[in-house]
């Protein structure tokens, strides 16, 4: 598939890019083989195959639980450089 001029344009305009002669015509073209080699893998027959979740048949290793003691409040607020009473006093993030 052969992206326009027009849509790459839209498409840096989207990035906030700016880009040159020549990298709007490499774009084009790697872009346009990217959408190539996807509608090419589109047209695979998959009926057999089952779908999944993840690539891995693995999953997702999963840690027992177990019950640790958190640290004292002391300790935390001994290693923070700014506190008011019992809390961390941050930065203010919003004006």
């Amino acid at each position: 598939m052969a992206l326009t001029p027009e849509a790459i344009d839209h498409l840096a305009r989207l990035a906030r890019l700016e880009l040159t002669a020549e990298e709007r015509a490499e774009l084009q073209r790697e872009l346009g083989n990217i959408i190539d080699y996807v509608a090419k893998l589109g047209e695979l027959d998959l009926s057999a195959v089952p779908p999944m979740s993840h690539v891995d048949e693995s999953g997702t290793p999963l840690r027992a639980d177990a019950v640790v003691p958190s640290p004292a409040v002391e300790a935390i607020l001994a290693a923070v450089p700014a506190k008011s009473g019992r809390f961390v006093r941050v930065p203010r993030v919003i004006g």
